[in-house]
């Protein structure tokens, strides 16, 4: 059985996709995230890369709603967010976060200014800001993500700390 602590931590974790802080999540959220991070960076949303994030944000929204829009309305209200995530989550942490690989590959490659398939721990820092994440929290966070301690973060660290992101304690 998963624990309410488990479902806490979770549902702490609505807030970062509720973009717009209007209580639930939608397809508006994610493109307002695709839209800040290109704003941080000065990409424009016509570049190839604007059109990869706009796309991954597109099918992250698709997989979200996908396990969690039990009434089909097209949004995801914190309930069906903490229910979806729980379930999906004890099936296989891994797979949940490859619903996010489209937009976090996208949101690499805008913050991978050499294009070696990597980002600077303060890039990566940089995108999770422009996603919400307070200053000290998104160093910290971007920190913890350079596993192999070489400064630059790449795509198989960012999609092993999103699942771990749902399962760890805060």
């Amino acid at each position: 059985m998963v624990s309410s602590e488990y479902e806490r931590r979770i549902a702490a974790r609505f807030a970062l996709f509720d973009q717009d802080g209007n209580g639930y999540i939608d397809r508006l959220d994610f493109s307002g995230a695709a839209k800040a991070v290109l704003a941080e960076f000065g990409t424009a949303a016509r570049s190839d890369k604007g059109q990869a994030l706009y796309g991954g944000a597109e099918a992250f929204w698709q997989g979200m709603a996908g396990i969690a829009d039990r009434d089909g309305d097209q949004r995801i209200t914190r309930e069906e967010f903490v229910n979806g995530a729980v379930k999906r989550l004890r099936d296989n942490p891994d797979r949940f976060a490859e619903i996010a690989r489209p937009f976090l590959h996208a949101a690499l490659a805008v913050a991978d200014a050499d294009g070696d398939g990597s980002a600077t721990v303060e890039d990566t820092a940089r995108v999770l800001r422009s996603l919400g994440v307070p200053e000290d929290a998104a160093r910290a966070a971007a920190g913890t993500l350079d596993t192999d301690s070489d400064g630059r973060i790449g795509e198989a660290e960012i999609i092993s700390a999103f699942a771990r992101y749902f399962t760890v304690p805060e």
